[in-house]
């Protein structure tokens, strides 16, 4: 059987359309989820909205599924003794639960064509960490929970962010610990 020029250019689009987006769907697509994470050495058991009871380790952090609205968690310790019993909102498609209400830090980075990041972050103040100050404004978090921000603390900031022609930020949220460490590496005044 003979496939005239104008099928085998559509057998080529459809194709090309086919791969593009595998592409982008496994290796380019930001994943939404929730995370919930324990930062201390101490190992809690909690369960979200009345659910199966899990554990969380010490260092752990894992997804959770939470529905958007109002969430409750009760939280206990590694003897099974109740902390607390909370409620929290869920606005958004991706945050973090901060069960042991440690301190993590939201921190903002600047992307764009001819973008001068010194000149941005001396302007904004700064922030007290262990009694020392830190430049760009990072922003203290230790509820319970939170979604304001845009790579939660397992992924990293994107290399570059393609087709800016203004200058646009991105936030992303730390652990204390491995905030101190990023900012010794990117912030090297």
């Amino acid at each position: 059987m003979k496939i005239s020029p104008s099928t085998k250019g559509l057998i080529i689009s459809i194709v090309t359309v086919l791969v593009a987006f595998g592409i982008y769907n496994f290796f380019l697509a930001k994943r939404n989820y929730y995370l919930v994470d324990n930062p201390t050495e101490k190992t809690y058991f909690f369960n979200i909205n009345n659910g199966e009871e899990k554990t969380i380790t010490a260092g752990q952090k894992f997804q959770i599924d939470l529905k958007k609205g109002k969430n409750e968690v009760k939280v206990f310790d590694d003897r099974k003794n109740m902390l607390y019993d909370s409620s929290f909102v869920v606005n958004k498609n991706r945050g973090l639960l901060n069960i042991a209400h440690q301190d993590y830090y939201v921190n903002e980075q600047f992307y764009g064509y001819g973008l001068n990041k010194d000149s941005l972050i001396a302007v904004r103040k700064q922030t007290a960490i262990d009694g020392k100050l830190f430049v760009n404004s990072p922003v203290r978090f230790n509820k319970l929970y939170t979604d304001d921000f845009y790579y939660n603390i397992d992924e990293e900031y994107d290399g570059v962010v393609k087709n800016i022609q203004k200058v646009e930020s991105r936030t992303k949220i730390f652990r204390k610990a491995d905030f101190l460490n990023y900012y010794k590496e990117y912030y090297k005044f």
